[in-house]
Formats: structure tokens, sequence, C-alpha cells
């Protein structure tokens, strides 16, 4: 038999058993708990689940704030055996309803202020005979303290992450207890070299794969402390959060640090106490780089990780930050670089489509067969971003394989043209994608957010990179808009971006 392990257990219970359970284990606005609180917790909810005839294996669906009541009852659920569904919170009830239908779950839980999202949702799931919502949640901790976790084994599934949707209907990434402990050992400790005393302060949601391990996997592995916040993120918020709370990591997406830095009224020493920033999501321009060290004197490592991965599986170092790249691949995993016929890509500078290996990858995705077999290529996973290795080792991200552009015959990578723009004083942030002429060829269109108090002037931006890009990379057109569209995820829906300037009659400035 395999040898038993389980990832709640390992989180919470170890340290409690080794004589720490009074190290400060989460902090919220409402509330803190020990190590010693939080297993309490964990056991009542565990208990709670039981009781309610939630069986190893099967799924338990949560839309809940990042609160006590959410981290409880994913680290529960993992030590009861059943699989968590931490789902986004920024869903309609229809698309809610598809993935609650989509998991098969019957207990679904949710945080009171996403009741009628959650209500709706439920509507779309004939099989759910749970709902719990707000004061619900007193009824999993009066069934009694759990008392043992289930036996679980390293393969044994704990976790559905559901995929961002950029690519069509959101998949279930199915993850086992195993990956949860990989990811800590990895990325967690060996690069961010997160210990004891670190404070963990993530943008992203516990319902994203990169903020679970940011708040929860990474801090409780080590004994840390992980700081929640159910607010949605604002930069004000999190400089005010990062200051009270002594906050050591902070882990952020681009669009969030180049917000934080376009605002001028937070403090140049409101990060004072964080040690390392985190970027993950897309990549982070240069500027944005370069912008958080100089005002407020933080390294931002940034990455690349997936869903399907658990976390980020390369990334930069502290001290050698190469600036506009996602760095180096993390220990633990191997990295190649396949051109269409699947072969192996070799020499600097060249384009391929990344392909990783690393025990963190998910078992594949729920109940889509023929998706699984084209993205889990036996131990490697497709990732579907085109990538180029750097003379010093570091790779550098050309956008998604099928953003990638021809113009004039020859190809455009848009992160390449977008990171020219970012570097204009006017753009807060920049989508390039292709729109198809008359001719039916590609023409690389802008769609340009400005600055707070600037404006969008297509003949200067095409002007700026006219002169610090080859005349082929140039943007035929710009187009000024308010805000991107994007996932709930947060990432850009280039795919709506395309439709918005498919019928886009301007010509070329």
């Amino acid at each position: 038999m395999p040898e038993l392990f389980n990832a709640a257990d390992w989180l919470v219970d170890r340290h409690v058993r080794g004589g720490n359970g009074g190290r400060t284990a989460v902090v919220t606005p409402s509330r803190t708990l020990t190590y010693e609180e939080l297993s309490g917790e964990v056991r009542r909810v565990a208990a709670g689940l039981r009781a309610l005839g939630v069986r190893p294996e099967e799924r338990v669906l949560f839309c809940m704030a990042d609160d006590v009541e959410l981290f409880a009852g994913i680290l529960a659920a993992f030590r009861i055996g059943a699989v968590a569904v931490p789902a986004s919170t920024m869903l309609t009830g229809g698309e809610l309803g598809r993935l609650v239908a989509d998991c098969r779950t019957r207990v679904v839980l949710g945080s009171e202020e996403f009741a009628p999202v959650v209500r709706a949702a439920v509507q779309e799931a004939p099989e759910v005979e749970h709902l719990l919502l707000g004061d619900d949640w007193r009824r999993l901790l009066d069934a009694g303290p759990d008392e043992e976790p289930y036996p679980t084994w390293p393969d044994s599934p704990a976790l559905w992450l559901y995929t961002s949707g950029t690519t069509g209907t959101p998949k279930a990434a199915m993850h086992r207890h195993a990956a949860i402990r990989f990811v800590a050992r990895t990325y967690g400790r060996q690069v961010l070299g997160i210990g004891p005393d670190d404070r963990c302060l993530s943008v992203a949601k516990l319902f994203f794969a990169y903020g679970l391990g940011n708040s929860m996997f990474f801090p409780l592995a080590v004994g840390a402390t992980a700081l929640l916040e159910p607010a949605r993120p604002s930069p004000a918020l999190f400089a005010k959060r990062a200051a009270a709370d002594r906050a050591t990591v902070l882990f952020g997406v681009p669009g969030f640090l180049g917000a934080l830095l376009a605002s001028l009224d937070i403090p140049d020493d409101a990060f004072a106490t964080v040690r390392v920033g985190v970027s993950a999501g897309e990549a982070l321009p240069a500027r944005i780089y370069r912008g958080m060290l100089e005002r407020f004197g933080v390294e931002v490592l940034d990455g690349i990780g997936s869903t399907e991965l658990l976390h980020i599986f390369m990334s930069n170092r502290q001290g050698r930050v190469h600036p506009g790249s996602s760095g180096e691949p993390v220990p633990g995993y191997a990295v190649e670089l396949r051109d269409v016929d699947g072969s192996v890509v070799e020499g600097e500078a060249t384009p391929g489509e990344l392909h990783v290996r690393g025990e963190s990858a998910a078992t594949g995705y729920w109940c889509r067969a023929e998706t699984s077999r084209q993205v889990f290529l036996g131990d490697w996973v497709r990732t579907g971003d085109t990538y180029v290795r750097n003379a010093d080792g570091t790779y550098t991200c050309m956008g998604r394989t099928n953003d990638l552009l021809k113009a004039g015959g020859i190809w455009v990578s848009p992160a390449e043209v977008e990171e020219r723009l970012l570097a204009h004083p006017d753009v807060a942030e920049v989508a390039v994608v292709g729109a198809r002429d008359a001719d039916g060829l590609d023409r690389p269109v802008a769609c340009v957010v400005p600055r707070p108090g600037h404006e969008v002037d297509p003949e200067a931006l095409v002007a700026w990179c006219r002169e610090g890009l080859a005349a082929f990379k140039r943007p035929r057109a710009v187009i000024g808009l308010p805000e991107l569209p994007r996932t709930p995820t947060g990432k850009i829906r280039r795919n709506v971006l395309r439709g918005m300037v498919r019928d886009d009659s301007e010509g070329e400035p």
C-alpha cells in the first residue's frame, strides 16, 4: 500500500504536534487564529461535512470570500478525503451553475454576500442536496471535532481548480494531495525562501491556483502566517494591510502593481516590511518592475504558473532578475520549447511552445478526455505559451501560441509591442491583437487604457513604436479603451478584443 499523506494534516496539525500550536496561522480584518485554533476549526468543519454525508473523493464546492470560513472549509475537505472545489466569486449565477453541475457536487457553501448568485447557481444543479449560506456555517461547527484525518495517499484527489476559460468553457484541473506539498517545497521554500517568520499577503484570491498557494500552501507549510483580505483588492486597501499587518511577502499581478504605481497618494514606505514581491498571471512589464523597486523598494519576481501545474514553475530569483522575462525553471521542474511538429527547439531566441514537467501537474481535466490528451502529454504539460530562451538561461514570453501575429509575412509577438507601448508615459495598460483587413491579412491593433489624467493619441503612440521597434512591428491602429476586458482570474480576454477591433475601419495612422 502507498504511504499515508493528508495535506490538511501536513499543513496544520503537524505544527501542533511539533509544539508550535501557539504560532499565528491566519490573520483577517476581524479574527486572528493560532495553529491550534485553526486545527480546532478545521476539525469541527470536517465533522460537520461528515454529518452532511460527504464521503471521500466527493466534491464540495465553495463560493466564499477570503476569510477563516473558506480557509477552514478547504482544509476540512482535504482532511476528510473529499475534494475541495473553490469557485470564483466573480461569476454570474449561470456561470457558477455550470460549474456546480459539472463537478456533480451535493454540497455547496457560500458567503452571505454572494447568496443571490449561489442560489441562482444551485437552481441549475438538481444534484445539490445541501446549500449552506452565511449563518448556516454554524451548523457545521455543532457536530463536534473530527478525530482523525481520512487515510488519504499522496495520489488521492484533493483539489479541483477550474481554468479561467480563456480558451473556451472552464475545465476542472484535478490535483493530488502530494502536489500541495511539492509546490510548497519547491517554489515556496527554494525560490521565495518562505520561513516561519513570514507574513504572506496576496492580491489573488483563494479560488485562484495562484492565490491558494500564496495564502495557504506556502505559509502553512512552514508555520508562517497568512494575511487574508475578504474585500476586493485596491491599492489603498493593500497598502494599509501591508503596513498594519507587517506583510513580508506581497503577491500581486501586473495590472494591480501598475495601479499601485499610479496611485500617487500611497506613501512610498507603505511596503517597508515587504522583503520580496511576486507577480504572475501575465508577463510583468519591465517598467512596472523598475517602478516597484525604485518607488517602494520592493523587488518583484515575475514568474509563470498555471492551473494545470498548480502554481509557479518558472521564476526570476532575488538579486538576479532579468526584467521582462519569466526567469528560469523552479527547482523540481524541467522545461522544453517545441515547434509545431513537437520537436525540441534548440538555441537562443528561437520561439517554441513551452512544455513543462513537474510533480505538481494535474492528473487531467474532469470529464474532458480529448482535451486532456492534447495538454497532458505523458510527463509533460503543454502550456499553450510561446517562449524564447535568452542567452543568460532565462525565458521570455512571446504571448499565447495562438496570439502570435504575422504582419507583412513576418511573425510579431504582441508582448514585444505591448512592452514598448507600456514604456510611454500616457499608457497604463495595453493589449495588442490582430485584426484582418479587407485583403484578409493581419494588422496589429493596440487597445490602450490611458493613465489617469492622460489621453490616447494614436499617432503619437504609433510614432513611439516606430522609434523603438522594427517598422513591421508597429501597430497599424490604436484604440483607446476605459479598461481591458478580463476573465474572472484577471487575464485579458483577447478574443473579446479581437471582436471589438474586427470591424474597425479607420485604416493605418
